[in-house]
């Protein structure tokens, strides 16, 4: 339960950095670092959402419930 709970709030975080890239892009008129960082930080979810993802495959926390592999 924990597995999942983590990474709905990793996938809310990266939401919040993708329009926060967005508004960096779009509002942001001087050579600043903001968009790149953004896009770091964002990069980095990603890698431990598809970590945590992989992870609960391999310890059997989360697996394929559609009824057609059955």
């Amino acid at each position: 339960m924990w597995l999942k709970l983590a990474i709905l709030i990793l996938l809310a975080a990266l939401v919040a950095s993708l329009f926060s890239g967005l508004f960096f892009l779009m509002k942001d008129t001087e050579r600043s670092d903001r968009l790149v960082s953004a896009l770091t930080v964002r990069i980095s979810l990603t890698v431990a959402v598809v970590l945590l993802i992989a992870y609960g495959f391999w310890s059997g926390q989360l697996g394929w419930n559609t009824p057609w592999l059955h």
